[in-house]
């Protein structure tokens, strides 16, 4: 009987240890609050919307210690609206992460729905991504800093940090027989960390764009006698490249912090190269052709005035070449915010953007404002001011 109890004991400690390896956490954001936007389609308007600063979501992460310094990992990740339950990422149910790998000395190898490498070096210098949410974020987010758009049927790998220095590489199969290039997406990036420096880099190449980066956001719109319908969204800023055949995006961006201060800075050039392809999406009445070329700036600076207070400004600049035979656009956008921490998981936030817009958008007509994720402006500035409160759980 002895010997029997402590065969059980031992066959007990040993799937504790089993259990102490590995690991599954519930992690979620709620972030719910009040807008104005001074000019929505010719109308002022007072609203509630979920998810500025961050995405309202709930996910789960795993790991679990293989030995011999390998570990197998996971991430589920939906997003939701808090005003009305509905799932984000046009109604996909990890829409806004789904993916698995192994980790090793030699760095995670990731396979499935994932952020692009420009998102992982440079998303976190933008204001957007600080206290400034998608109100702050560069026009359309049109170089995607602000991780509107994620990658479907990616493969990722990403370097262990040599010296503060990491590096990694992205590609999407496109999933088209017989055409390997079509929908295809790949992307590199590094980030380096020294002390109060942070600086990164990146580049993203994406084939049929509106078919494969703006379309995979779940309920792509319709094919109409062979063409795919436009997913590029109702912002004017964009949304009349949805033929182009490839969105090519370089950035660069970095950050110092001094003392309680912190100032960043971002660049990026972003082409929609040979407009006029069908077979990616619809072409405007009349044709469009060419590459119209996006050149963005964007200078922040937050102060951690106390432990639990942190405010900012930001400008941002963006300038399009236009299609050939149009004009050029110029946006100029500044941002300001607050953000008070109540506890470790709850905050109160504020954040007012200024838009003001120049010359002749991509659909040809006159540029008028238009902040990210919200109903373009009648005229050539628009204001939009946000009162929130998040909770991390």
């Amino acid at each position: 009987m002895k010997m029997k109890f402590l065969l059980l004991a031992a066959v007990g400690i040993t799937n504790l240890s089993a259990f102490a390896q590995s690991s599954v956490t519930l992690y979620g954001i709620i972030d719910e609050g009040v807008n104005y936007n001074s000019n929505a389609g010719g109308e002022r308007l007072y609203n509630l919307s979920s998810g500025v600063l961050n995405g309202s979501r709930w996910g789960l992460r795993g790991r679990e210690d293989l030995g011999s310094g390998l570990t197998a990992l996971f991430v589920l990740e939906s997003g939701f609206d808090v005003n009305n339950g509905r799932l984000g990422q046009g109604g996909l149910i990890f829409g806004r992460q789904a993916y698995v790998g192994l980790s090793s000395q030699y760095g995670t190898v990731t396979l499935g729905r994932q952020y692009d490498m420009v998102v992982d070096n440079l998303g976190q210098f933008e204001v957007g991504d600080q206290w400034g949410g998608y109100m702050a974020a560069h026009p359309a987010d049109l170089d995607n800093f602000n991780n509107t758009y994620r990658v479907n049927n990616e493969i990722k790998y990403t370097s262990k940090p040599i010296g503060g220095l990491t590096f990694g590489g992205a590609y999407s199969l496109g999933g088209v027989a017989g055409n390997v290039s079509r929908n295809q997406i790949w992307s590199i990036g590094a980030n380096y960390a020294n002390g109060p420096l942070l600086a990164g880099v990146g580049y993203l190449n994406v084939r049929n764009p509106n078919v494969s980066f703006y379309g995979g956001g779940g309920s792509p719109a319709a094919t109409v006698n062979g063409v795919p319908g436009s997913n590029l969204g109702s912002s004017p800023v964009i949304s009349g490249y949805a033929s182009a055949h490839t969105l090519q995006v370089i950035g660069a961006g970095g950050a110092y912090t001094f003392g309680a201060a912190t100032f960043g800075a971002t660049y990026s050039n972003t082409k929609f190269m040979s407009l006029g392809d069908r077979s990616s999406g619809p072409v405007p009445a009349g044709g469009i052709s060419g590459t119209p070329t996006f050149n963005n700036a964007e200078v922040n600076f937050k102060y951690q005035i106390t432990p639990a207070l942190v405010a900012g400004v930001a400008y941002d600049y963006t300038h399009n070449s236009g299609a050939s035979g149009q004009s050029s656009a110029t946006y100029n956008q500044e941002s300001a915010g607050a953000d008070y921490f109540l506890s470790k998981r709850t905050d109160v936030y504020t954040v007012a953007t200024f838009q003001q817009a120049h010359g002749t958008d991509s659909t040809g007509k006159t540029a008028v404002a238009s902040i990210n994720q919200l109903t373009p402006s009648t005229s050539n500035h628009q204001v939009a001011v946000r009162f929130g409160v998040r909770h991390k759980f």
